[in-house]
């Protein structure tokens, strides 16, 4: 879909956009921490949080929000997650219904069969990334939301390789979202079993090559995720571990896979494991098969390196580009003493000292979804179109399910600030206040009502400068939520 827009609102725009100060201002602090509060446990205020938040206080808000089952889902959100069938598959159902076509022994697939086969999976990824933005825009968990997008990127797996296509949306229910605040370590065994990592980094492939199952495609080591499990899942690059380390934690990963063609469940595959003793990071690891990879796991989830690694990323995106060192070192600390509880390292993220200091105030530049997210919440808009939200995305360079490499999207400015991005999120901006979100077809022509100007006004309260007021107050009215939406601080969380 195009994000086009009147040539003379864009200039308008860009002036605005490049002119306006970045300003955090507020007329009470209360407003101010609210508003920080929500640029961070959630994607930007909704209507009504800000009063929601000063009712209720800051910390029963935390406390809420870190026990998400706790708070009631609505109920027109729960109906339209159901309607999303491919949501309630498994890999296995989702494989069947959707998987390439069977050939005969033999005989090669057919290419116009098989790309047909991939372009009607293509609902699976669609199904996805709605629920994604459904659950993000409307859910009340918010904090829930935001750690879904995070750990998704931690552990990423991208949907356009091969079988992969068909399995990111159970990924991300079965894997992703039960465990963003429970043991990291519970979360780490969860994304090292499922088909889609397993197929994405390859260790699916992974065979001792003197094993009994060594033939055909399994006909040697692979490496790929053992690498990225230490690099990118536990310990970090500065980790301390070897070149031998992981080529020794791939050997332990030898069979470690899934029965394809079965139920597509995991599946250890003994004919295929290196039985020999190993020495992995400095310790001993008996040849027992499945139950060396358990060791392994355990070895890297209590890791004070992963505790620094996981530490640093949460303060990274909670708080600043450039976290304090004695920050991350507080939460390492909370995260051993913890054995890798996500929510009770959060908990004390959130009453840090760093997290209320108000340099780190609307100092984090919003990535192209959480900008996208932040303003379909904060416009009040009844969504019922998401394909110009995915759209912006693509446009934005942020699909979802569509980062290539295994270290996901990052969320630091220097990675999206830059002309040509500013100018297609004003598009959307001018695209948002036109009401395109509310049309039912992507080519159904919008209501005739905009989106609402005084209500985002009032639903962002101090995030906007008195400048941005000023200047979207003496605009034309179909030009203010475009002013707002294009505004520098509302480009930043």
């Amino acid at each position: 879909m195009r994000l086009n827009s009147d040539k003379s609102c864009r200039v308008i725009l860009l002036a605005v956009l490049i002119l306006l100060p970045i300003i955090a201002c507020s007329d009470t602090a209360d407003d101010t921490k609210a508003v920080h509060l929500l640029n961070r446990l959630a994607f930007g205020p909704a209507q009504g949080d800000l009063n929601s938040i000063k009712f209720v206080g800051i910390n029963t808000y935390i406390e809420q929000q870190l026990h998400p089952e706790l708070i009631p889902l609505p109920t027109n959100l729960t109906a339209h997650l159901e309607q999303l069938d491919t949501l309630q598959l498994d890999p296995f159902q989702l494989y069947k219904a959707y998987g390439p076509p069977p050939v005969n022994k033999g005989a090669k697939p057919d290419p116009q069969t098989v790309k047909e086969a991939r372009q009607r999976a293509h609902i699976i990824v669609m199904q996805a990334a709605e629920a994604r933005l459904a659950r993000a825009i409307e859910s009340p968990r918010q904090l829930q939301e935001v750690m879904v997008e995070f750990w998704y990127n931690h552990f990423n797996v991208f949907a356009g390789k091969g079988l992969d296509n068909l399995w990111i949306g159970a990924y991300e229910e079965e894997v992703i979202r039960p465990h963003v605040l429970g043991r990291f370590s519970d979360l780490l065994d969860a994304t090292a079993k499922h088909p889609a990592m397993l197929f994405y980094l390859d260790n699916w492939l992974n065979t001792a090559p003197d094993s009994p199952g060594a033939r055909g495609k399994f006909d040697g080591i692979n490496e790929n995720y053992a690498r990225e499990l230490m690099e990118l899942h536990t310990l970090g690059v500065h980790g301390g571990y070897t070149q031998q380390d992981v080529t020794t934690l791939a050997q332990i990963l030898t069979g470690w896979g899934f029965r394809r063609g079965g139920n597509m469940e995991f599946f250890f595959d003994s004919r295929r494991h290196d039985f020999k003793d190993k020495q992995f990071l400095g310790q001993k690891i008996k040849g027992s098969g499945e139950q060396e990879v358990q060791e392994a796991l355990d070895i890297l989830a209590r890791s004070p390196a992963t505790a620094q690694h996981i530490s640093y990323e949460l303060s990274q995106y909670f708080v600043s580009d450039t976290p304090n060192q004695a920050l991350v070192d507080k939460l390492a600390k909370r995260f051993m003493d913890t054995d890798g509880d996500i929510r009770k390292v959060l908990d004390t993220l959130f009453h840090s000292k760093e997290f209320w200091d108000a340099k780190n105030y609307g100092n984090k530049f919003k990535t192209p979804y959480e900008y996208i997210v932040s303003a379909a919440r904060a416009s009040g808009v009844d969504v019922q179109n998401y394909r110009p939200l995915m759209g912006a995305l693509q446009q934005l360079g942020q699909p979802l399910y569509g980062c290539l490499t295994p270290n996901g999207y990052q969320n630091t400015q220097a990675v999206w600030l830059n002309p040509d991005a500013m100018m297609r999120r004003i598009n959307f901006a001018t695209l948002l206040s036109a009401g395109r979100l509310a049309a039912k077809q992507p080519m159904s022509p919008p209501p005739v009502v905009s989106v609402n100007v005084n209500l985002i006004e009032e639903t962002l309260g101090s995030e906007l400068s008195p400048l941005t007021l000023s200047i979207a107050k003496k605009a034309p009215e179909m030009l203010r939520p475009a002013l707002i939406f294009g505004s520098p601080e509302f480009m930043y969380r």
